[in-house]
């Protein structure tokens, strides 16, 4: 399908894993879209051919509000950046880094694309997580920066509906991406994660950007403030 000029696309943290995926849906759904994130020379080539990729770090002071800056016009921010550092966020400086990334980037996204997406009557996804909602006691930051993903997107949805604008939020559980890579491959932690997964699998990237594609369409006029779990039922349990 041929990208539609009239509808554009910011996917911060989409070189990778779900963000990219991301990126690649909402290119099929019509849009021009952005991709913006670390490692972009060694993006999949199906996103650099497709995608306008950007390589952006978010600890660089104003390299975010540039680049939205840069923008002429903003119809969908997807926000899915984010870092794990398993057995280390108990380091306050590990922990103030992953939150900055996982949440105050979220946030300073949010608000540098606010006039864009005003304009444009658009919306906002963030990428929460199934740990906004129970402890992990491996990765306190990455739990806490989740959990405050999902006070965020209710926030801003209230204080953004007069605007036009809609703000929502996916939490995914166990995906099959590179931050899962070792789990996946320890017969007990796999075990472990898949016996309380009622659907008994991992997900896929792909899954998630589905759900944010919904979240983003036409289909979705009036949900905001929404989390929408997609874990296999895990949260269920």
């Amino acid at each position: 399908m041929t990208p539609d000029p009239g509808r554009t696309a910011l996917v911060v943290g989409g070189t990778s894993g779900i963000g990219a995926a991301t990126a690649l849906r909402l290119v099929t759904d019509g849009a021009s879209v952005v991709a913006a994130g670390l490692g972009s020379s060694t993006a999949a080539p199906e996103l650099r051919r497709s995608a306008r990729v950007h390589e952006l770090d978010l600890r660089e002071p104003n390299a975010l509000e540039d680049l939205i800056g840069s923008l002429d016009r903003l119809d969908v921010l997807v926000n899915a950046a984010g870092v794990i550092r398993r057995g280390d966020e108990h380091r306050t400086e590990v922990f103030r880094e992953v939150v900055e990334i996982s949440l105050t980037g979220a946030m300073r996204a949010a608000e540098a694309a606010h006039d864009l997406l005003a304009a444009s009557r658009g919306c906002v996804v963030n990428l929460a997580s199934m740990l906004s909602y129970f402890g992990g006691p491996l990765v306190p930051a990455y739990s806490a920066s989740k959990g405050g993903v999902v006070q965020l997107t209710k926030s801003l949805a209230v204080a953004w509906a007069a605007d036009g604008i809609r703000v929502n939020a996916v939490a995914p559980g166990w995906i099959a991406t590179e931050l899962t890579a070792a789990l996946q491959a320890d017969p007990v932690a796999a075990g472990r994660i898949l016996s309380r997964t009622p659907m008994a699998r991992w997900g896929t990237a792909e899954e998630v950007a589905g759900a944010i594609a919904f979240l983003a369409g036409p289909d979705a006029g009036f949900v905001t403030g929404a989390v929408l779990p997609v874990d296999g039922g895990y949260q269920s349990m």
